[in-house]
């Protein structure tokens, strides 16, 4: 069995809808954020107190990790074969492997520097320009996605929906919490627009929003 510790809305997000995105049964474990304060018994299972956290069962031994993008990875490669990857002889193979390690180190990393410093630092350390100065530095680097879209081309990659838009979308969908969206670029917004209007985006939103702890992908 597939195990994925996650908060609403947080990088475990991402291999949730890469689960639901997959058809593949699971068990959800739903926890408040941010869970290494508000979680205390989840340190004994990670001690870095971060999510996501996935166990999967299904070969000895059990497989752990803790990255979101390279559970996507793991995914496609141990549950495929599936569309979502893209394979080595395919010529988008470089941009996809990129788009994978890019959604988290480019990307995402500046926006968690805003949440901090905007929203979850307590009033007297919040650091307003260090926020606005970290949201300037997503939103430019953002320009790589839209360039990428820039010639009318659907999804980031090889023609099709791939974990690629998984990584990334979920970029996109902590920017809505931020307030960031605007600032994106227009072909970036469609792509997005694309992305939450896939059923997999719905049933993985419908899955954390269950409050239920066994949750399986359906077709």
């Amino acid at each position: 069995m597939i195990e994925l510790w996650h908060c609403a809305d947080a990088r475990s997000f991402r291999p949730l809808w890469m689960l639901e995105e997959m058809a593949l049964p699971y068990r959800l474990h739903l926890l408040q954020f941010p869970p290494r304060y508000l979680e205390p018994a989840f340190l004994e299972k990670n001690p870095l107190g971060t999510i996501p956290y996935f166990e999967d069962d299904s070969s000895a031994p059990p497989q752990v990790l803790t990255e979101s993008s390279g559970i996507l990875h793991y995914l496609a490669e141990r549950h495929g074969p599936t569309a979502l990857a893209v394979a080595p002889d395919e010529p988008d193979f470089g941009a996809y492997v990129n788009f994978l390690f890019q959604s988290d180190a480019t990307f995402t990393f500046p926006q968690t520097i805003t949440f901090r410093y905007r929203v979850l630092e307590k009033p007297e350390r919040r650091q307003p320009q260090v926020a606005d100065d970290y949201a300037k530095w997503f939103t430019a680097r953002m320009g790589w996605v839209e360039s990428r879209l820039a010639d009318g081309r659907a999804w980031l990659v090889a023609g099709r929906f791939t974990a690629a838009d998984i990584a990334v979308g979920y970029a996109c969908l902590l920017a809505s919490h931020l307030g960031l969206l605007d600032g994106l670029g227009p072909q970036t917004r469609a792509w997005w627009g694309r992305c939450q209007a896939r059923d997999g985006y719905r049933r993985a939103r419908a899955a954390q929003s269950a409050q239920t702890s066994v949750v399986s992908g359906k077709p």
